[in-house]
């Protein structure tokens, strides 16, 4: 059975363009103009979602805030003119797994959303272990993919969680972003040691006054301390 692909954008020549080339590969696709139109359709249909970020009425990371606050992981990719290091921070906050600049190359799209499904299928059937861990109030269950801090479940997407994971599974060892990214992100070949930065970023901010237990060591990378 393909794989699903909802492209999201007020450009129809895009949309196009796009559909026409991933059907090429042999995916499954359907376009919505606007994000209002998106958030009608049956989101568990899709592996990956091709996301534009400035369109009228919802945004694209209004849209992406809402599927994530849903409890929904599906994974997300922001195609934008817009790529300074704060659009791409506030991507990656709004819950997006990747983000392509406008003009993009339609190989290096399809390369991305190829990678981005292998991951997904990677990691359904080879879950990462069984036990939980336990660091006083903060609990990390790689079965459920859920974290409970202070007796609240704190909402991660995917890549947070296989950050999150890595790192609290093996205390005080220090990983580089080259090592982060070749455990989390695997198959992937698009993505910078910026990117690390940013979902660490992300993780601190979630974790809230537990901030503090991932540390980055200048020159070496990231680790989690207790």
């Amino acid at each position: 059975m393909s794989s699903k692909i909802l492209i999201v954008d007020d450009d129809w020549n895009i949309c196009e363009i796009l559909e026409f080339n991933l059907k090429n590969e042999g995916f499954d696709v359907e376009c919505a103009r606007s994000a209002e139109e998106a958030l009608q359709k049956p989101m568990n249909e899709f592996s990956v979602i091709l996301l534009d970020v400035m369109m009228g009425g919802i945004s694209g990371y209004k849209m992406a805030e809402i599927l994530r606050e849903e409890g929904n992981l599906i994974p997300i990719v922001f195609l934008t003119a817009k790529d300074s290091e704060n659009d791409l921070l506030t991507g990656f906050s709004a819950g997006g797994d990747d983000y392509i600049s406008k003009p993009f190359s339609i190989k290096e799209v399809i390369a991305r959303v190829k990678a981005i499904i292998k991951r997904a299928n990677k990691s359904q059937k080879t879950d990462v272990k069984s036990r939980k861990l336990v660091f006083d109030n903060i609990i990390i269950d790689p079965e459920t993919k859920e974290v409970i801090i202070d007796k609240r479940k704190i909402s991660f997407t995917k890549t947070e969680f296989e950050i999150l994971f890595l790192l609290a599974e093996n205390v005080e060892r220090t990983y580089s972003r080259e090592n982060i990214i070749d455990r989390v992100w695997k198959e992937t070949t698009f993505v910078t040691e910026r990117t690390v930065d940013v979902h660490i970023t992300r993780l601190r901010k979630k974790m809230g006054k537990y901030s503090s237990m991932i540390v980055n060591r200048p020159g070496y990378g990231y680790k989690f301390t207790i």
